[in-house]
């Protein structure tokens, strides 16, 4: 008896073990389909600002801060001119979904980083912003691309299990963000 319950409280404990280095690591190192040692490239469009980027952010090794810097500088909160470190992570996303829906045209940002004043500017305004947004922590996305049917890019993002996924039909973007794994309509 004793050798059974020694095998038992080892497995729990092995289990135990496991979940914790599971917890411990982010949620994209087990679900973004992107090939390790490979360039990630984004081209992105503000609809806000209609700046456009085409850069190679991640060289196959490391993130390019330069390129980092540029995209946080497109994601920017455009009412006032304030931008944030993004979440890597966030990129590496939507450079999977674009893999994923073979996108031929840049995504479109509808909004990426907001400060906290305008947050609660267009929450007042009835806009239906949540209040502890992660678009104000720089881990969120409003998203489309051009020619891609809107379920499609809902789809590709939900099959990455990667954080939350917001479909927005009538307003025509999803939402991405690096929080946790979750679905909503709008």
């Amino acid at each position: 008896m004793k050798n059974g319950l020694d095998t038992q409280r080892r497995r729990l404990i092995l289990g135990g073990a496991a979940c914790v280095v599971a917890a411990a690591l982010p949620n994209a190192a087990f679900a973004l389909p992107l090939t390790a040692g490979k360039p990630r490239n984004l081209a992105m469009t503000s609809i806000n600002t209609g700046e456009h980027l085409d850069v190679c952010y991640f060289n196959g090794q490391q993130y390019n801060e330069k390129e980092l810097q540029a995209l946080n500088h497109l994601c920017r909160d455009h009412r006032r001119n304030v931008e944030t470190d993004m979440d890597p992570l966030l990129y590496d996303q939507l450079a999977a979904i674009c893999g994923l829906v073979s996108a031929k045209s840049p995504i479109t940002m509808v909004s990426g980083y907001r400060s906290p004043a305008t947050n609660e500017m267009l929450r007042k305004g009835g806009g239906g912003q949540a209040k502890k947004s992660y678009h104000m922590t720089g881990q969120a996305m409003d998203i489309f691309i051009e020619g891609v049917p809107l379920a499609t890019l809902k789809d590709a993002a939900l099959s990455l299990k990667a954080g939350g996924v917001g479909y927005y039909p009538r307003s025509g973007f999803i939402h991405v963000d690096t929080g946790p794994v979750r679905t909503w309509r709008g």
